[in-house]
């Protein structure tokens, strides 16, 4: 849970960069390769993730303007991400730290905002890491952001990684 507005924008910041760097690996044809099963492929994935960012912070009072939209090329894609992103960045400094501690009604429950608020980064991770797969199912290179992504590794010339 955050409990400070600063925390909050240092890691949304972080988290937003990682997020578009996958974004911008992504290519129109990706975005509607199949994925297996009924799953997600990359376009209902990063729609998702999109709505989210924003969404969840809105559900949870956060003064700023939410719509659902689906996208459908990269460069619209990253727009909207873009927006979404940045609205959450202006809209938190209508909050306080103090506002971060309120309870709010959340998906059939009572959350802190500044639960809600960790629960948009986790879900976004999370989302995030379920792309780089389907990025390599489509033939994409995922970056490597936590550490470096296997095409990385090797320019380092270092022994395979367990």
């Amino acid at each position: 849970m955050f409990s400070s507005i600063a925390h909050f924008k240092e890691i949304w910041d972080m988290e937003s960069k990682a997020t578009m760097q996958c974004l911008e690996a992504l290519t129109d044809e990706s975005l509607n390769k199949a994925s297996f099963g009924d799953y997600r492929n990359i376009a209902r994935l990063v729609n998702h993730m999109i709505t989210c960012a924003d969404g969840i912070p809105f559900e949870a009072g956060l003064p700023i303007a939410f719509e659902k939209k689906q996208y459908t090329t990269v460069a619209a894609i990253q727009a909207a991400y873009a927006t979404a992103t940045e609205k959450v960045k202006q809209g938190i400094d209508q909050w306080t730290d103090a506002t971060l501690q309120e309870e709010t009604p959340m998906y059939g429950e009572s959350w802190k905002r500044g639960f809600a608020l960790w629960v948009t980064v986790m879900h976004q991770t999370h989302h995030r890491g379920q792309l780089t797969v389907l990025m390599r199912m489509a033939g994409l290179r995922p970056p490597g952001i936590y550490g470096p992504n296997k095409e990385e590794w090797e320019a380092y010339q270092l022994p395979p990684a367990d």
